[in-house]
């Protein structure tokens, strides 16, 4: 058994989003952001980052094993369960690529640009920053896309699953998807899977 801990946020739907399609079964841990990451005791113990998403893994010999970090916890799972993580080298190694280059690039880029369109918004320097690079690595998206249906070149992956909180969003960085039409249809094939739908509907409850 999976527990997670989490919210509706684009870095927060990654988790139950692999759980639900590895059909893994887990419970959730909704955290209120409101009152930040550092008010939940329970989150700590796992993240000292204090840093939503978060799990434990409760192994069937009773151990219980913490996994902190949106792209670990997507490896993590897809190690234990196949189903999104291929197993051919050069799949695999994109997929790897791909992942990391959510975590450590699109993400905090899109998360940066939204932040400082929305609390700062006379701050040029960071807007043009962040947001430049938000488009940037929503360009390098449009590119692979227009030349394979997911990102790895073969199968839905946890890299698509990394991307598509933040992508599906554009629009909180300053980003208009429809300007990025490969990208525009990957994110409408990953909406209509129906454990993509499970999971929302159970981050929403």
């Amino acid at each position: 058994m999976i527990e997670v801990f989490t919210s509706p946020t684009p870095n927060g739907i990654k988790v139950p989003i692999a759980l639900e399609e590895l059909g893994m079964p887990y419970t959730i841990h909704r955290v209120d952001l409101s009152r930040g990451g550092a008010a939940v005791p329970e989150l700590v113990a796992i993240n000292p980052n204090a840093r939503i998403p978060a799990i434990i893994d409760r192994t069937e010999a009773g151990q219980a094993v913490p996994v902190f970090e949106s792209g670990a916890i997507l490896l993590h799972l897809a190690q234990l369960k196949s189903g999104l993580l291929p197993d051919s080298r050069e799949a695999r190694a994109a997929t790897l690529s791909w992942l990391f280059l959510q975590v450590a690039g699109l993400g905090p880029n899109f998360g940066n640009a939204g932040y400082f369109l929305r609390n700062d918004p006379s701050n040029r320097t960071a807007i043009e920053r962040f947001g430049g690079e938000a488009k940037r690595h929503l360009e390098l998206l449009e590119q692979r896309l227009s030349q394979f249906e997911w990102l790895n070149g073969q199968s839905y992956s946890i890299a698509d699953i990394a991307h598509f909180g933040w992508v599906r969003i554009a629009g909180y960085a300053g980003l208009n998807l429809s300007d990025y039409p490969a990208t525009s249809l990957w994110v409408a094939r990953i909406a209509e899977r129906s454990a993509v739908h499970r999971a929302l509907a159970r981050l929403s409850s």
